[in-house]
């Protein structure tokens, strides 16, 4: 991995296990976990796959209180605010939003008991433009212990995600292949 930083992050699925995966950063390689549908071309809403695509890092959401190394990237990061979510509704005028709640159609908390979004990067899926169904809330964030799956997202241990975040930016790209 290069001190200037990383361009690319080429995530695979791990060979029998299409719901884990491989992270390359550089020359380094990372487990990761991914959608309990694997990778699909065709994503749509609740289908828990990960979509084939290059996504690119938008900015993140951080605990101060729980990942102190929220604050070490070159990206935009805001803190993660009891009343911070994130709009599932596809006929939502703020689907695949961040919104504040109490929200009056489903969404998604951001501050979660599990912990899973103390560092959440926003990947650029289905954002400009929006498209109903094409799926929401795909994020780089971290993974449960022994990476069970995600419902679409690409998940690294806190490990990790601390050693990638400095050497990520607004123009490093998340590209999952086959």
């Amino acid at each position: 991995m290069s001190r200037k930083g990383l361009r690319v992050l080429t995530v695979r699925a791990r060979p029998g296990h299409p719901s884990q995966g491989l992270l390359q950063a550089g020359r380094t390689v990372f487990a990761c976990a991914l959608g309990r549908g694997g990778i699909s071309a065709d994503k749509r809403e609740g289908d828990g796959a990960t979509p084939l695509a290059s996504m690119r890092i938008l900015s993140g959401y951080f605990r101060g209180d729980q990942f102190s190394s929220g604050r070490k990237t070159r990206l935009a990061m805001a803190p993660i605010g009891p009343d911070l979510g994130w709009c599932e509704v596809p006929d939502d005028r703020n689907y695949n939003r961040p919104v504040k709640i109490p929200y009056g159609a489903s969404h998604e908390r951001m501050r979660r008991d599990d912990r899973l979004y103390d560092a959440c990067l926003v990947l650029d899926w289905n954002l400009a433009p929006r498209r109903r169904g094409r799926g929401s809330a795909i994020f780089f964030h971290l993974a449960r212990p022994g990476f069970t799956p995600t419902q679409g997202c690409v998940a690294v241990t806190a490990q990790t995600m601390a050693r990638l975040l400095p050497l990520l930016s607004d123009r490093t790209v998340v590209r999952v292949v086959r």
